[in-house]
């Protein structure tokens, strides 16, 4: 499930936001429209807010199957009151159903705006928002499989990503805090994946005008370190080029489960300067996080094609959906919409069969599919140490 972030860089100071009280379960909150829900066991929790199943109020507690969350957060904090701006404007469920149709898509994974409102407690002021509720996130499978997805599978997210910040991007925002925990599978169907949490969401194109670039100090490192592009490092405002940078560094993490400037996330200077050193030589990227022959060349070519455009430029998804689709087509497969996310084992994929017939089936595991292996990116030869940063931030 979600989970409510502390300490975010840049757009406001932590020690200035109040911290969260957790509601006890059958708490009835309101929304604007005068509907009433009801809350359940929290699912996430974090420094300043909490998510909660939630239901349409009525006399049943809210169980473990509700179909909706709440993110609650003192209406005096920023990240909560920034994403709802996004939602209202550019997630209401006729605004997704349109786009869908008119792009001949199965899915789009934007989560919903249901609801949204203010809620008393204790003399304090809460702001609230109803949205879908979600599976496990990325980030938990991404540990779970050892740091590695098959290169079919990081083909597949990166075409469903693509899609969602071509919706964004035209609905004038864009998201700038694209990552693993970030992106959530639906709870009843794991083959769709949806990016949420716009707490960092930033309209660039209010109206239809692009804002200019320009570094702010006060704003350099904005996102996460691992991830944010080099112009939230200088300090300028995201952009449609920003997020398509951002997912470009998700999609090497993926396959090859670190990225080279993660041995010093303590200064980001150094992680800013190394992402500007290898955006001027992406070979050398490639080489350095995929020492093998076999590299993933739709990778290197849509880094390339990210990194020619300019700041305002809108960028030709479908020309970076063809990158991906090539490489796909390249290691056996096509994008037939389904995220295989099971273990990735000796550059193949563990299958996972009930007890009573991994012993009928113990010959078909063992010999995976050519697909199987060529899409797969192999184990590291020692394992790596690393530490859960996924979700510091760190402001300069």
């Amino acid at each position: 499930m979600p989970r409510v972030k502390g300490a975010r860089a840049g757009r406001q100071n932590p020690a200035k936001r109040q911290l969260a009280e957790q509601f006890p379960a059958g708490e009835i909150v309101t929304d604007m429209s005068k509907k009433e829900w009801k809350l359940g066991s929290p699912v996430g929790q974090g420094g300043f807010g909490c998510i909660y199943l939630a239901d349409k109020n009525s006399s049943q507690p809210v169980g473990t199957d509700a179909p909706c969350v709440i993110k609650v957060e003192p209406s005096e904090n920023g990240p909560l009151f920034t994403e709802l701006k996004f939602y209202q404007r550019a997630a209401k469920p006729e605004l997704i159903q349109k786009w869908i149709r008119s792009h001949k898509l199965k899915y789009l994974g934007v989560p919903k705006y249901w609801a949204s409102g203010l809620h008393e407690k204790n003399g304090k002021s809460y702001r609230f928002m109803v949205m879908d509720r979600f599976g496990s996130d990325l980030q938990k499978i991404f540990e779970a499989n050892d740091r590695r997805f098959s290169r079919k599978t990081v083909l597949q997210l990166s075409l469903r990503i693509l899609d969602i910040l071509e919706y964004i991007h035209e609905h004038e925002y864009v998201h700038a805090d694209i990552k693993a925990s970030n992106l959530l599978l639906s709870y009843k169907n794991p083959d769709k994946v949806y990016l949420v949490d716009y707490g960092l969401a930033y309209r660039y194109c209010p109206e239809g005008l692009h804002k200019e670039y320009k570094e702010d100090p006060k704003r350099c490192h904005d996102g996460t370190i691992q991830f944010t592009s080099i112009d939230a490092h200088k300090g300028a405002a995201p952009s449609r080029r920003g997020d398509l940078e951002i997912l470009g560094y998700c999609m090497i993490q993926w396959l090859c489960g670190r990225l080279p400037w993660e041995d010093n996330l303590e200064d980001p200077n150094y992680v800013r300067d190394s992402k500007i050193r290898f955006r001027e030589n992406i070979a050398g990227l490639m080489d350095k996080c995929f020492p093998e022959k076999n590299k993933p060349g739709e990778i290197a070519k849509y880094l390339e094609t990210v990194k020619l455009l300019d700041y305002a430029e809108k960028p030709s998804y479908q020309d970076l959906r063809q990158i991906l689709l090539r490489g796909l087509k390249a290691c056996g497969s096509e994008d037939d919409g389904k995220l295989d996310l099971r273990v990735v084992e000796n550059g193949g994929l563990k299958a996972e069969a009930p007890a009573k017939k991994r012993k009928r089936e113990k010959q078909e595991d063992t010999e995976s599919s050519v697909e199987d292996v060529e899409c797969s990116h192999p184990r590291p030869r020692e394992a790596m140490q690393t530490r859960s940063k996924t979700r510091k931030r760190i402001q300069k």
